[in-house]
C-alpha cells in the first residue's frame, strides 16, 4: 500500500512480482540473479582427489585378501595417512558420534602436507559439519574460514559458513556466502535460493528498523497526498481544504485550524503539522479535527508511531463525532496490517463498521487490504458494499471492476473477463475525469496480452492527469513486457522522476532494471535513492533487501573473478 490504504494502481503498490516479470527478473531470491560464467577451472568434485591412493597389488597382497581378516596395507604418505584418519572420522561421523569424529579429523589435519590444499580444505569442512550437528556455530564458522582459505570456490564450506553465520547473527556474511553458493550452484540448488531470500529479509528487516530510528521524514509529492486524500469519499476533514476555512481573525494572522486549512489549500503541507499542533496545543474548537488532520500528515511521512497515537486520540475521546472517530479507525487500521498485527487491523474495522455501518469508506478500504493480500472473495464482497453506499465514487467503482476481473481469471471464466472489459469501457465513459479507470483498465489490457490497447489507455491517463508521475513507470514497465525495449522503458521511468523526484517507486523499479542490465552499482545508487521516501518499514525493509542483494552480488562476483554479463538486448 502507499500511504494507508492508498490507491491500488498508484505508487508501490504494484505486486513486486509483476516488476520482476516484466524486466524478466526470477524473484527465488526475492530480487534476480544472472547468468553467471563459471571460470574455465574444474568444478569442486573433479578437483578433489580420490578418497584413497594404493598402490600396485603384490603377491602379500593376495594372501591378505585370502585370510579370515583381511588387513588392508598400511598408509606409505602422510598424506594416505591423513586420508585413513578422516574415512575413519567419517564413519564415527556417520555413526553421530560425534566427539570421535573430530579426533580423528584432528588427525587428518595435522598430518596432512600444507600444499595438499584441497584436502586439507576437505578435512577442515568435515570437521566444521561436526562442530555444526554438536551446535558449536562458532567453531563451525572458524573451520570454515580455514578450508575457504584454501578454496575459496568450496561450494559446502560456503554454504556450511553461511549456515553458522546466520545461527551467529552475522547476516552480512551469511548473504556473501549464499549468494556465492548460489552463483556457483548456477541458482538451480531451490535450499539455496530459500536461504539466501530468508537472509535477505531478515537483513533488510534490521537495516529498515535501524534506519527507522535515525531518518528524517520526508513530505511525500504534492500529487501523492491529494491522491491519498481523494481516496476517501466520506472524509471529514475535506472541506478544511475543498473551501474556505473560517475567516482570517482581525489582525489577519491566520492560528491553529485557519492556518492548517490554508496550508492544505495551497499545497504547503510542511506547515500543516505545526499548524495543528498549534490548535491542539491551544485546546481550540477545532482541536479533534487538527488532531486527525497531524495523524494523517504523520501517517504520509512514515511517522506510523505519531499517527497512531494521534488517531487513538480521536478515538477514545468521547466529544469526537463517528464520522471522525470512523476515519481514524479505518487509517489506524491500515497501519496495524503495514505493522504486521493483521488482528489488530480487523478489529479497528470492525470498531468503525459498529459506528457507521453505512459509511462507504470502510468498506471501500478494506476492500483495497483484502485485495492486496489476495483474499479476492473478501475484496469483492468489500467494494460490492461499499458501491452499493456510493454509487457515484468512482475510485471505489473501477476498483471493484479490477477485482471482478482478478477473480475472474483466477476461475478462468472468460465470459465474466470479457462483461468485465464491457465494464471498465462504461465506467470510463461514466467518468472520463478519473485516471484511476484509465490506469487499471491498462493493466487489465496488458494481463491479456491486448499491449497496443494498454498503452493507449495509459497515455489516456496522462492526458487526464499530466502529474500522476506513476503512469509514467507502468508504461515503462509495459514497454520491458511488449517489446522488451529497455531505452523506452527508462526514458519513461525517468520522465516519472522529472514530474515527482520523491517517487520511490521509479527509482526501485529503475534499479531492478539496472540489475538485470548487470549494473549492480548503478542499482544500488537507485535504491539508495529510494530508501528516503519508503512510506512504511516493510517498503523500507524490501529496499534494502533489493540493495544489499545488488551489494552481495557485486561483491562476490568481484572476488571470485566471475564476470557478470549483459543479457541479449540490455
Amino acid at each position: 500500500m502507499a500511504a494507508s490504504s492508498g490507491v491500488a494502481a498508484d505508487g508501490g503498490s504494484i505486486p513486486k512480482w509483476q516488476i520482476a516479470l516484466a524486466v524478466g527478473t526470477p524473484v527465488a531470491l526475492g530480487f534476480g540473479y544472472y547468468v553467471y560464467r563459471r571460470s574455465k577451472a574444474e568444478k569442486e568434485d573433479a578437483q578433489k582427489p580420490s578418497e584413497t591412493k594404493q598402490g600396485p597389488k603384490t603377491a602379500s597382497d593376495d594372501s591378505a585378501a585370502n585370510a579370515a581378516k583381511p588387513t588392508p596395507p598400511a598408509p606409505e604418505t602422510p598424506l594416505q595417512k591423513a586420508q585413513a584418519a578422516k574415512n575413519k572420522g567419517n564413519k564415527y561421523f556417520k555413526a553421530q558420534q560425534y566427539n570421535d569424529a573430530i579426533l580423528c579429523y584432528n588427525m587428518a589435519i595435522e598430518l596432512c602436507p600444507p600444499e595438499e590444499t584441497q584436502d586439507l580444505a576437505t578435512f577442515y569442512q568435515n570437521r566444521a559439519a561436526t562442530h555444526e550437528h554438536l551446535k558449536d556455530a562458532a567453531s563451525a564458522r572458524r573451520d570454515c574460514d580455514q578450508a575457504l582459505t584454501l578454496n575459496p570456490r568450496y561450494a559446502k564450506a560456503l554454504h556450511r559458513r553461511a549456515k553458522a553465520c546466520e545461527t551467529l547473527g552475522q547476516l552480512r556474511q551469511a548473504l556473501r556466502d549464499v549468494t556465492a553458493v548460489c552463483i556457483l550452484e548456477g541458482f538451480q540448488n531451490q535450499q539455496s535460493l530459500m536461504m539466501a531470500d530468508r537472509v535477505l529479509k531478515e537483513l533488510g528487516k534490521q537495516h529498515a528498523q535501524q534506519a527507522l530510528k535515525s531518518r528524517e521524514p520526508v513530505m511525500p509529492s504534492k500529487h501523492f497526498v491529494q491522491t491519498f486524500l481523494s481516496s476517501f469519499a466520506e472524509d471529514p476533514l475535506a472541506d478544511c481544504w475543498r473551501k474556505d476555512a473560517d475567516a482570517a481573525p482581525a489582525d489577519g494572522e491566520l492560528r491553529g485550524w485557519a492556518r492548517a486549512c490554508h496550508a492544505m489549500r495551497t499545497s504547503s503541507y510542511e506547515d500543516v503539522v505545526p499548524a495543528c499542533s498549534e490548535e491542539v496545543q491551544a485546546a481550540g474548537p477545532h482541536r479533534l479535527q487538527a488532531t486527525l488532520l497531524r495523524g494523517t500528515m504523520h501517517q504520509l511521512t512514515g511517522q506510523n508511531a505519531a499517527a497512531k497515537d494521534d488517531y487513538s486520540t480521536v478515538i477514545e475521546d468521547n466529544a469526537s463525532s463517528v464520522k471522525l472517530r470512523v476515519n481514524a479507525l479505518i487509517k489506524r487500521g491500515s497501519i496495524h496490517l503495514q505493522l504486521d498485527s493483521p488482528e489488530t487491523s480487523v478489529a479497528d474495522f470492525k470498531r468503525a463498521i459498529e459506528a457507521d455501518e453505512t459509511n462507504s469508506d470502510i468498506y471501500h478500504h478494506r476492500g483495497q487490504i483484502n485485495l492486496l493480500m489476495e483474499m479476492v472473495d473478501q475484496a469483492m464482497a468489500d467494494f460490492e458494499k461499499a458501491v452499493t453506499l456510493k454509487p457515484d465514487f468512482a475510485i471505489a467503482r473501477v476498483q471493484k471492476a479490477y477485482t471482478d476481473y482478478r477473480h475472474a481469471v483466477s476461475t478462468q471464466n472468460r465470459q465474466k473477463v470479457m462483461a468485465v472489459n464491457e465494464e471498465f469501457e462504461k465506467l470510463i465513459a461514466s467518468f472520463p475525469d478519473c485516471s484511476e479507470c484509465y490506469v487499471l483498465y491498462a493493466q487489465v489490457m496488458a494481463d491479456q496480452e491486448r499491449f497496443q490497447e494498454s498503452d493507449q489507455l495509459f497515455k489516456r491517463a496522462t492526458d487526464v492527469d499530466p502529474d500522476r508521475a506513476t503512469v509514467y513507470v507502468h508504461r515503462g514497465l509495459l514497454q520491458l513486457q511488449w517489446k522488451g525495449d529497455v531505452n523506452e522503458a527508462t526514458k519513461l521511468i525517468s520522465r516519472s522522476l522529472e514530474l515527482d523526484d520523491k517517487n520511490e517507486f521509479a527509482y526501485e523499479t529503475l534499479g531492478t532494471i539496472e540489475v538485470q542490465r548487470g549494473n549492480l552499482r548503478r542499482a544500488m545508487e537507485l535504491f539508495d535513492k529510494a530508501i528516503p521516501f519508503a512510506k512504511t518499514e516493510a517498503e523500507l525493509s524490501h529496499l534494502f533487501s533489493l540493495r544489499d542483494a545488488a551489494e552481495a552480488q557485486s561483491d562476490v562476483a568481484r572476488e571470485l573473478g566471475i564476470s557478470v554479463p549483459t543479457p541479449p538486448g540490455m
